[in-house]
């Protein structure tokens, strides 16, 4: 299949109009729906607000300078996401005399998250271990493809009320989380398309991490001169 097949369609709105559905009816092999995957993924990544994500790696930096925990969260494949993103910016984002980052996956505690389900509802799972956690100027950074979780939405509406910063990552038609979130990068699919959401979701997490990993790498010796690093206001 030519790479003209591929080419990702814009509607009038601008929404990318492509769907995997499509590549794979004009895929004649595997190997034709996997470049027409890649494509896509490409194509998607094009379109993210770069500089809502300047503002949420910004938001980020800030948290870590003031001391502030980082709370994320998502539902089945967003909740694996979340655990790896907190691995990676706990465990892999430290050096000597820079602010260490304090975060924590709300999807990780099974015996939490299966008593608040079994107690109160799975729609409680989340915003309950806020109430508990949560101090103004944290940040919550949710994951959510469809946007409209209903335990998602309830712990953005709460974090928001205490003075907490709400990032949301969405993909689909952005849902309601897009409209209640100070920051939010929005991955604009058909509905249904869980693959390509999570995959970037996935990337803006090595993203963030890499940013870090490699600001630090450059400035070893004086980590509160990176951009954001040491900076109250930022």
């Amino acid at each position: 299949m030519s790479l003209k097949h591929l080419k990702t369609v814009l509607d009038k709105n601008g929404s990318v109009s492509t769907s995997l559905e499509a590549i794979f009816q004009n895929a004649a092999t595997i190997s034709d729906f996997a470049a027409g995957y890649f494509s896509r993924i490409g194509d998607l990544l094009l379109r993210l607000d770069l500089q809502a994500i300047q503002k949420m790696v910004e938001t980020i930096i800030a948290a870590g300078n003031r001391g502030n925990t980082i709370y994320v969260f998502g539902n089945g494949g967003s909740a694996a996401l979340a655990t790896h993103f907190a691995n990676d910016l706990s465990v892999g984002v430290r050096a000597p005399g820079a602010p260490p980052f304090r975060v924590v996956s709300l999807s990780d505690n099974l015996a939490v998250v299966t008593a608040l389900a079994n107690d109160e509802g799975y729609d409680h799972v989340f915003v309950r271990q806020l109430e508990e956690l949560l101090t103004p100027e944290d940040v919550v950074l949710a994951l959510s493809a469809s946007g409209n979780s209903p335990n998602v939405l309830k712990a953005l509406r709460y974090a928001g009320r205490i003075g907490a910063v709400t990032i949301g990552c969405c993909g689909f038609d952005g849902g309601s989380l897009q409209k209640i979130v100070d920051i939010c990068i929005h991955i604009p699919t058909p509905v249904g398309e869980y693959g390509p959401v999570e995959d970037i979701f996935n990337i803006l997490g090595h993203l963030i991490y890499s940013y870090l990993k490699l600001s630090l790498k450059n400035q070893p010796q004086c980590p509160e001169k990176l951009p954001g690093w040491g900076d109250e206001n930022t």
